[in-house]
């Protein structure tokens, strides 16, 4: 597997862990274990934050990785993955507020937006699985678009 394949994965473990990590969470608030639900839930945000960043930063240094699928798969890969994009923006918005209101003690608001950011959150961590699978495990990968750091050093 090439370096883009191994970063990744790396990142797919952030967001599975903070998949995950968000379910305990929910979870524990089910049970009225509220000091339990925030501490998982600060942890689960913070594995997500870490996604992104390291996401970010993989996409800057080493580049974007195409589908090397078959021909025939690429349009609906394209769709699956504009609907991913899509659904995990959505719930990293939606986090950031959920986020904010249960730090503000805004816990009426919170209580309405957190069950649906934690389904968005669930789908986009299901779906970024499959887009990793799809273009590292599945199928061959295709090209790895030139990264900035060879574009900075005509490398």
């Amino acid at each position: 597997m090439s370096i883009a394949g191994y970063w990744g994965l790396f990142n797919e473990l952030l967001m599975i862990s903070s998949a995950i990590v968000v379910a305990f969470g929910w979870y524990f608030i089910r049970h009225k274990r509220i000091d339990i639900h925030r501490k998982f839930m600060l942890a689960g945000a913070s594995l997500g934050a870490a996604f992104f960043v390291s996401y970010v930063f993989s996409t800057f240094i080493i580049g974007d990785t195409f589908f090397g699928g078959p021909k025939k798969y690429r349009a609906p890969y394209q769709l699956f993955l504009q609907v991913h994009v899509m659904l995990a923006t959505a719930a990293a918005v939606m986090g950031v507020i959920t986020l904010r209101w249960a730090l503000q003690a805004r816990f009426n608001k919170h209580r309405k937006i957190a069950p649906w950011t934690a389904t968005f959150w669930f789908i986009a961590a299901s779906t970024g699985l499959l887009v990793f699978l799809m273009l590292f495990v599945v199928f061959p990968p295709g090209p790895t678009t030139k990264s900035l750091l060879q574009i900075l050093t005509g490398h």
